[in-house]
């Protein structure tokens, strides 16, 4: 299994608790890239504008990626949410 599978496979892992259902088959990760040197980027949408997980979601998927063997930079981007911009910049500095 290559990285960019493991890192799809761990996402599947964490739950929206307001649904029950996981990030990716919410379709809440709207972009995935993963180079070859272990940078990934992940692009979050919350399944709402005004979703009250959405930093804690959006910072449980950085940590969820850091801990898989062969990253060695995430950079999560959080869209389409009324407190993205203060999302970011905590995803910035974790």
């Amino acid at each position: 299994m290559n990285l960019k599978e493991q890192i799809e496979n761990r996402l599947r892992e964490i739950i929206d608790p307001e649904v029950g259902m996981d990030l990716v088959t919410l379709n809440t990760i709207d972009k995935l890239e993963v180079d070859n040197d272990g940078n990934v980027k992940v692009v979050f949408r919350p399944t709402t504008p005004f979703c009250p997980l959405g930093i804690q979601l959006a910072l449980s998927i950085k940590k969820a990626i850091k801990e898989i063997e062969g990253v060695k930079n995430v950079d999560v981007e959080v869209v389409d949410f009324i407190f993205a911009e203060q999302a970011n910049e905590i995803l910035k500095n974790r």
